[in-house]
């Protein structure tokens, strides 16, 4: 498989190629193997996608080989858009909203779940929305933009009865099930040390924004009201959730320092790049960095005994790895199927979700990502309670 850069992932879902073409064309990585068989032919999880941006042609791509789930709505302020999807996924039109009438789908028992693949700052209110609704929500990540937000989400989804899901679709991928086994059984003894950095070079000193279109004004990654913050916010959790889920553990304190900005016109707003350090109770500490301004991406955990590593880490992947031990080596799957399903049967069969893909571990990350920001800004150590 070829292993394309995030670039070209978002170029490939049409960022700023037009909104018709926003699914059409997805990179290889993402499309299951051949081995992929349908086993199960009982009622599927009715799903309604709230915002088509670059991300959703991924879901819908995954949804058309999920064995427990469908593509069955959308909601999108765009026009053209919804006309472009209703043709190509063949959606009916009493199941295509917009932002404004999106609380009709109360009325509409065709929609069971809503996923929201909005801007970072409006997963708290279409998530409430749709709770309102009746309707399950799996929101991206990160779950909010605030621990405030978080609670509001969780606390909305619990009085409606409807179950909240984070997209933490590393949750389920071989390579980093093998990195929380590898681990948390202390395969190699008690992990000492965890470096955990993803990062893409989003633009070009003298060509611009290269896939992502940072020179628009509306671009809502450079938008701190929008996104809640810069790379820490899209990129860093990849990094903290890999540290938490190895280690089993959640950390006690954060320090950490904004790196240079290079360019003072795009990142006026959120931070061009940060790097943070956790400690954790066991005595590991991770060191982490995310950027939009150079490439990086990789996972390395040294233990007592021998170390484990990925180096693609923490993207889309397809990963690479090794141990001490030797190569590891696991199929590449498609990451949204894979999540999808393992979501949508527990829903269809009325069962809860597990703790660890609920808002209740997304309001942790927020925890600790308000907590790196604060010790960035004042320089201080900042203990996590």
């Amino acid at each position: 498989m070829k292993n394309l850069s995030r670039r070209s992932f978002l170029q490939n879902l049409g960022i700023g190629a037009g909104a018709a073409t926003a699914a059409l064309t997805l990179p290889s990585y993402i499309i299951p193997g051949k081995n992929h068989q349908k086993v199960y032919d009982g009622k599927k999880l009715n799903i309604a996608l709230c915002g088509l941006g670059n991300y959703a042609g991924a879901l819908a791509y995954g949804l058309e080989t999920s064995q427990y789930c469908r593509l069955a709505g959308i909601v999108t302020g765009h026009p053209e858009k919804a006309e472009a999807w209703k043709k190509q996924y063949n959606i009916a039109k009493k199941n295509i909203y917009n932002y404004q009438n999106f609380d009709e789908i109360v009325n509409n028992k065709d929609i069971d779940l809503v996923y929201v693949v909005l801007p970072n700052a409006m997963h708290k209110e279409f998530t409430i929305r749709a709770a309102k609704a009746g309707k399950h929500v799996i929101t991206e990540k990160p779950m909010a933009t605030s621990v405030e937000d978080c609670k509001a989400m969780i606390k909305a989804c619990n009085d409606a009865g409807v179950q909240l899901a984070v997209g933490y679709r590393l949750h389920y991928e071989p390579y980093h099930l093998e990195l929380k086994r590898l681990g948390q059984q202390k395969v190699f003894g008690q992990v000492r040390f965890i470096e955990a950095a993803l990062g893409y070079k989003t633009y070009d000193d003298a060509k611009g924004l290269q896939g992502v279109d940072f020179n628009d004004p509306t671009e809502w990654r450079l938008n701190k009201k929008m996104a809640g913050g810069g790379p820490l916010m899209d990129l860093g959790i990849y990094c903290i959730q890999s540290s938490r889920y190895v280690l089993g553990e959640e950390p006690i304190a954060v320090s950490a320092q904004f790196s240079s900005v290079r360019s003072v016109k795009l990142f006026a707003q959120v931070e061009e790049a940060i790097t943070w350090q956790m400690e954790f109770p066991g005595g590991t500490l991770c060191s982490s960095v995310s950027s939009y301004g150079y490439n990086i991406d990789r996972f390395f955990a040294s233990a007592d005994n021998g170390e484990f590593e990925l180096s693609p880490g923490l993207s889309y992947g397809p990963f690479k790895g090794k141990t001490s031990n030797g190569d590891l080596s696991f199929p590449d799957i498609n990451q949204q199927t894979t999540q999808l399903d393992e979501i949508g049967k527990l829903i269809v069969a009325g069962r809860p979700l597990p703790a660890h893909i609920t808002g209740e571990e997304g309001i942790k990350d927020i925890r600790i990502i308000e907590a790196i920001y604060k010790a960035a800004q004042t320089g201080r150590r900042i203990t996590i309670s």
